[in-house]
């Protein structure tokens, strides 16, 4: 059964200054112990700095496997703590990258909806110290899952993650990650999911523009 290895929190700091102005960002986040409480449009503890781009019912947490992070450590050859990509809950056991937009968890007394997958900003690039982070991570078709809240409650790591329900329109998370860009031929493919965000449907319908 997959489980929660851990569930991670942070609060916005200064990432860097660029034009002699300070970047703020949460994207620093740790594990925390104990039964975390989910509710609203966050997990306790955490928060958004930019809430033009980030935070929101439709982002409200965000999922990354840790089979992905161990991927990543062979190819930039460095070890990658739990939160390290800014995930709210890293998971094991779980195909993150191929879950279907709609897709339904219950973790603990918590139930989430998948709806869309992670897009980078610079702030990744800073986070690793690698100027080529943000290129690699939309190329690597691992983008994470963010996900609604459907039903507040608690959970905490090593708690199973049960997949209580699954769509039949097979639109996964990575499927949506490549139309926007790797292949734009998939755009009217992942269109057909009713479950994508907004802003996911918004920023797909411009690139096919």
């Amino acid at each position: 059964m997959p489980k929660l290895a851990s569930v991670n929190v942070g609060t916005p700091q200064q990432l860097s200054v660029r034009r002699g102005r300070a970047m703020m960002s949460a994207i620093a986040k740790h594990p925390v112990d104990g039964r975390v409480r989910v509710e609203g449009v966050n997990v306790a503890g955490d928060a958004q700095a930019d809430l033009r781009v980030h935070g929101g019912p439709d982002k409200a947490v965000y999922a990354y496997a840790r089979e992905d992070s161990s991927w990543w450590e062979d190819v930039l050859g460095i070890d990658i703590p739990d939160g390290m990509f800014g995930e709210n809950l890293t998971t094991v056991g779980l195909d993150v990258t191929n879950a279907v937009i709609g897709e339904r968890w219950r973790i603990g007394t918590v139930e989430l909806e998948v709806c869309q997958p992670r897009q980078p900003c610079s702030k990744l690039g800073i986070r690793f110290e690698n100027p080529r982070m943000v290129k690699m991570f939309a190329q690597a078709s691992r983008p994470g899952a963010y996900l609604r809240i459907v039903t507040e409650g608690e959970l905490g790591a090593g708690d199973e993650v049960e997949v209580l329900s699954r769509p039949d329109h097979g639109v996964t998370i990575a499927m949506v990650s490549d139309a926007v860009f790797k292949d734009r031929t998939l755009i009217e493919r992942v269109l057909v999911a009713p479950e994508l965000s907004a802003e996911a449907v918004a920023d797909l319908t411009a690139h096919a523009a």
